[in-house]
């Protein structure tokens, strides 16, 4: 029988494992912290209550515990099994603290199992060091009197309430018939990979804390304190509750591809394509790098962290369309920070940025899956950012007809631009002709709107969202005039308006769908001016899609051979529908005009190219004897053909028009 040299599983008792003199046990910094609410220790309460009532030959099983032994000591370092432990440890803490007093036999038998054998004022685990402190002062018994919150006073406050010191013997008893497969590692066994494997049920890592025990995992307990304190800490503080989107935006940003959510941890699968490998030296460099990025992560959360006033204006216009600007709002910054574009250029990547978003917004194209091919374009230079850019965003013309009778999107964002009021916060958004006038609403102080036309008023109802008939007017003022006709808004509230746009209002001797249009016309043009399109020839209404950006299906989802309506492959139009015939064609091509990059990128992947027809399936037969296997599902094949495009340097020539069905895929 085949025998595990580096890892050792033993199924053992719990207290048993924990009270023995040598198990002494460190929680590593890339652990997560200890998470366990009531509603947990309330399910291990029972279950030791309900084992405790058994007779001797029943067991509770807990699961596994990870470990191995710290390369600078003989300490554990446990690298799963922090939340049972931690809380069995809670437990037995509160089970000592009743009866020590009264039964010193029983409190020593508990103490055994808290204390290290070589120092009675530790306890005999020890979790990150951010919290040691807290955990050690509630199992040692050392709180002070000061109110203060956390996991560790909690869980324990509860088993305090629940055991009374009469019940402590039976909760030993259970206790005692605990186990678990303690899991010990030898040198060479890869801990991240059993790790994840353990994580796979229960409650799940999220991607940011994947992330963290893989750069920390191998290292040495003093180096993960010095990791953890230098880079990691910095990180979180930086980005806050928002770290795991600055992981996704960084990959994205550094990669230049589309990071997938939607599948199981995607973005730490990116980030382990990235960083293969992280010994100490390269770690460090790397770590440094994912700092400062961090920082301007957070400056992009919270412009007003940003010293230039101008930059600071900037980045706030940019919050309006939220965060998913900001994989290559990032890489620009960081060329500012590091003097390799100038002020004013950086300035100009964020004016165009939004130019892009809000005229997108204003036609109704969708922004999803966009930013990514910026980046790549962003890696080559201003002017490919800029012929990218311009490909992507409508033109006057477009915005100019929607503008006339569509609702206008983020109007805050555009009328304070427009306005001149950098801060909007005190600002309402006035509606000159209400949303749903009342019956004597009237635009001229005449004739109310009761006595409009049924044509009449739908013209005015349509055009109320439109930019000319929208404004900003102090919120004092708006609370005066709220609902009433345009002559009383005129002189009690647009003539004293802050706001010169607003107080243009006052000159009107009437409001009607002419005056809407006249004004809709002169705002369109400060609306272009201000986010104007880069001036250059190419444009793209059709909404293709680069090919590096295609979506990567698992299987083969219903409609999947009518995902697509076309591809635009270097200038040439090919009528394909799926992606089994675009692999095909693309591998087809490849073999015909760059056959090199076609054999190194399959002999990298182990296919889709083979000599002969190695096992049964479906295949393509191509020139000079070769076969292509046509047998993979619709995620290989979309992953392969992105590849050796990528491999023959044309991928950013090559775009998917999805289909209807596609786009609802």
């Amino acid at each position: 029988m085949a025998t595990a040299t580096n890892v050792e599983a033993t199924a053992t008792g719990t207290v048993e494992w924990l009270a023995a003199p040598t198990t002494n046990i460190v929680v590593p910094v890339y652990q997560r912290q200890y998470r366990w609410d009531i509603g947990a220790c309330e399910k291990l309460l029972s279950d030791v209550r309900a084992v405790a009532g058994e007779d001797d030959a029943h067991r509770h099983f807990i699961g596994s515990i990870l470990s191995a032994e710290d390369a600078s000591g003989g300490d554990l370092i446990l690298i799963d099994g922090q939340q049972r432990i931690t809380t069995v440890m809670l437990l037995i803490a509160a089970l000592h603290h009743a009866v020590r007093a009264t039964d010193a036999a029983l409190g020593a038998e508990l103490e055994q199992v808290l204390v290290r054998a070589d120092d009675a004022g530790r306890t005999k685990l020890r979790p990150h060091d951010a919290w040691a402190g807290l955990f050690e002062s509630v199992v040692l018994d050392r709180r002070d009197d000061t109110d203060r919150e956390s996991r560790f006073d909690d869980n324990y406050a509860f088993f305090r309430s629940q055991v009374h010191a009469d019940e402590v013997p039976l909760i030993w008893r259970g206790l005692q018939k605990l186990e678990h497969v303690s899991i010990t590692l030898g040198a060479s066994a890869n801990a991240q990979q059993i790790f994840e494997s353990l994580n796979s049920t229960g409650q799940p890592l999220r991607d940011h804390e994947l992330i963290h025990n893989y750069i920390l995992m191998g290292l040495s307990h003093a180096e993960q304190l010095s990791i953890e304190e230098q880079f990691w800490i910095p990180i979180e503080e930086h980005t806050g509750e928002s770290i795991g989107a600055f992981w996704r935006h960084y990959l994205m940003m550094t990669t230049g591809r589309e990071i997938d959510v939607s599948g199981e941890h995607g973005v730490y699968a990116a980030f382990r394509a990235s960083f293969p490998r992280l010994d100490v030296a390269h770690l460090r460099a790397d770590a440094a790098v994912w700092r400062e990025n961090a920082e301007i992560y957070g400056i992009l959360l919270h412009p007003e962290r940003e010293s230039d006033a101008e930059i600071r204006l900037q980045l706030k216009h940019l919050s309006t369309f939220g965060r998913a600007t900001y994989p290559l709002v990032m890489s620009a910054y960081g060329g500012h920070r590091r003097g390799a574009i100038t002020r004013d250029e950086l300035v100009e990547v964020l004016e165009w940025v939004q130019a892009l978003f809000l005229r997108r917004a204003i036609v109704g194209l969708p922004t999803e899956r966009l930013i990514a091919r910026l980046c790549r374009a962003w890696q080559q230079g201003r002017e490919r950012l800029m012929r990218a850019i311009s490909r992507i965003t409508p033109s006057d013309e477009r915005v100019q007809a929607v503008l006339k009778y569509g609702e206008l999107p983020h109007p805050a964002y555009v009328l304070g631009r427009i306005e001149g009021v950098d801060d909007t916060a005190d600002f309402d958004i006035e509606s000159i002709v209400p949303a749903a006038p009342g019956e004597g609403w009237s635009g001229d102080g005449q004739r109310p709107w009761r006595e409009y036309s049924e044509d009449e008023q739908n013209s005015h109802r349509a055009l109320a969202p439109t930019l000319g008939n929208l404004t900003l007017l102090e919120q004092s003022l708006t609370e005066r005039v709220f609902g009433a006709s345009f002559p009383d808004k005129r002189e009690q509230a647009y003539a004293r308006s802050t706001v010169p746009a607003t107080r243009e209002l006052a000159e009107i001797e009437s409001w009607g769908t002419a005056a809407i249009s006249a004004r809709t016309v002169r705002l369109t043009a400060h609306l272009l001016r201000i986010w104007a399109r880069p001036i250059m020839t190419e444009i793209d209404d059709d909404g293709l899609t680069p090919v590096l950006d295609a979506v990567r299906r698992r299987g083969w989802p219903a409609g999947w051979d009518r995902e697509f309506d076309y591809c635009e492959y270097r200038g040439e139009h090919w009528e394909v529908k799926d992606v089994k015939a675009l692999f095909n064609r693309v591998f087809r091509r490849a073999w015909t005009d760059d056959r090199d990059a076609a054999l190194a990128y399959s002999a990298r992947h182990g296919g889709p190219l083979y000599e002969s027809m190695a096992w049964k399936g479906q295949w393509d037969t191509l020139a000079d004897g070769s076969h292509l296997y046509m047998g993979w599902d619709s995620n290989y094949m979309m992953t392969a053909l992105q590849g050796v495009l990528e491999e023959s340097g044309i991928a950013a020539e090559v775009f998917v028009k999805y289909s209807y069905i596609g786009n609802v895929m």
